[in-house]
C-alpha cells in the first residue's frame, strides 16, 4: 500500500464514507484498538464506526506513514467531537460538545492490498 492510497482511506473515512473507506479492509481484518477492544470482520468494523460517527465526529490528520508491501505503520492525531454525551466512549467519555485530541500510532498488516489485521494504540493525549 502507499501513502497515497492510505492518503484516499483517510479521506473517505473524514468524509463518512463507508463504502470508500470499508473498501479498504479485507472481509476477514482484526482491529485491536489496544487493550481496549477488538473487533472481528470487515462487517463489524464498518458497524463499530457507524455508531461511532453517529455520536462523535472523528477527524483523522495523517503525521507520518512508513509504507510497505506486506505491513505499514502510521502517526496520526485525531479529533473527536462529541455530538451527544457519551460516557462509555471506547477513547473516554465525553458530553456533548466535549473536544479530545489524540496522537496514537498504527500498525497495518495487508493481505492482498488491504487491512487485515490493524493495531493500534493511543500515544499521547494532547490539551484542548
Amino acid at each position: 500500500m502507499t501513502e497515497n492510497e492510505y492518503a484516499h482511506y483517510v479521506a473517505c473515512f473524514n468524509a463518512d464514507d463507508f463504502e470508500g473507506f470499508g473498501a479498504y479492509y479485507h472481509d476477514d481484518v482484526v482491529f485491536r484498538l489496544g487493550d481496549k477492544r477488538e473487533i472481528i470482520g470487515r462487517s463489524a468494523i464498518l458497524d463499530f464506526y457507524r455508531d461511532v460517527k453517529s455520536r462523535i465526529r472523528e477527524t483523522l490528520e495523517i503525521l507520518s506513514v512508513a509504507p510497505g508491501e506486506t505491513s505499514f505503520a502510521v502517526h496520526c492525531r485525531t479529533e473527536f467531537y462529541a455530538l451527544e454525551d457519551w460516557p462509555d466512549f471506547v477513547a473516554g467519555p465525553m458530553a456533548k460538545g466535549d473536544v479530545l485530541n489524540i496522537e496514537s500510532l498504527g500498525y497495518y498488516y495487508l493481505r492482498d492490498n488491504k487491512f487485515h489485521r490493524i493495531l493500534g494504540a493511543r500515544y499521547r493525549t494532547l490539551p484542548n
